[in-house]
């Protein structure tokens, strides 16, 4: 497939989509896709979407997903924790997977993902509460892409970052 012939949406996982043929290149997001993000969502457990080509709706280019998670007040640095209600715990949005089909890696594909998985985080906080989104990175490269969208790790936690809802409320006018 040729990059500019690709007219990309980002939709929610249904049926039509084969999740059969997906490989990124890490068992582990691949083995999800494949067995696990349906049920996680007729469970309502976890939110997976997935970035399709117009052209060819039923294969999956890449995915994401997003459920509702707590953090612990604590594990936060203080400056920011003096912003927030004195609770041991604050809601929280969690993008817990993030993945791009290896044909398609290295296009910024990734980056269409995150910003929609972010953007859907936000619409949701407007109707349920989300102080922090945070991010599961499976590695230091992944550490590294969302460090450079201004994550930060959570303490003790050097694979799970966070980013306030505030500063991503000033990445998109809604």
């Amino acid at each position: 497939m040729d990059e500019e012939s690709l007219e990309l949406d980002v939709v929610q996982l249904s049926k039509k989509h084969n999740r059969t043929i997906f490989s990124c290149g890490n068992a582990e997001l691949d083995r999800y896709i494949r067995e696990q993000a349906r049920q996680d969502s007729n469970k309502y457990c976890a939110r997976p979407f997935v970035l399709i080509d117009k052209n060819d709706d039923t294969r999956i280019i890449g995915y994401h997903t997003l459920s509702s998670a707590i953090v612990v007040l604590t594990d936060l640095p203080s400056e920011l924790t003096k912003k927030f209600p004195r609770y041991p715990i604050i809601p929280a949005t969690l993008l817990g997977r993030l993945a791009v089909e290896q044909q398609f890696q290295g296009r910024k594909l990734g980056t269409i993902l995150f910003m929609h998985a972010l953007e859907q985080a936000l619409k949701s906080s407007i109707t349920l509460a989300s102080a922090v989104v945070i991010v599961d990175a499976k590695d230091s490269g992944a550490v590294g892409f969302y460090k450079r969208f201004g994550f930060k790790p959570i303490m003790d936690q050097p694979l799970r970052l966070y980013k306030p809802m505030i500063d991503i409320t000033k990445q998109f006018s809604l």
